[in-house]
């Protein structure tokens, strides 16, 4: 298992805490403030999904006139990973 914690920046989230298995399957991810019920959506969302895939999907979103997103973090965290 790998455990990461990612502290955003440029949303109105600080930090996502994921949880991969040993074959890149997220497992569970989880923001530190934001939109409480869709950023649990996108955690429920993810869960199950291989890190590529996720990252596929998410890249490059962006909130309102942000430069980046929610979404878009999760994407960069699970780059890093």
């Amino acid at each position: 298992m790998k455990h990461i914690i990612y502290n955003t920046s440029g949303t109105c989230s600080q930090q996502i805490d994921i949880t991969l298995d040993d074959n890149d399957i997220i497992q569970q991810v989880t923001f530190l403030g934001g939109c409480h019920g869709n950023l649990q959506g996108i955690g429920q969302l993810v869960r199950g999904m291989h890190r590529d895939e996720v990252i596929r999907r998410l890249q490059g979103i962006r909130c309102g006139y942000k430069a980046t997103s929610c979404p878009d973090q999760l994407a960069r965290a699970l780059q890093q990973a």
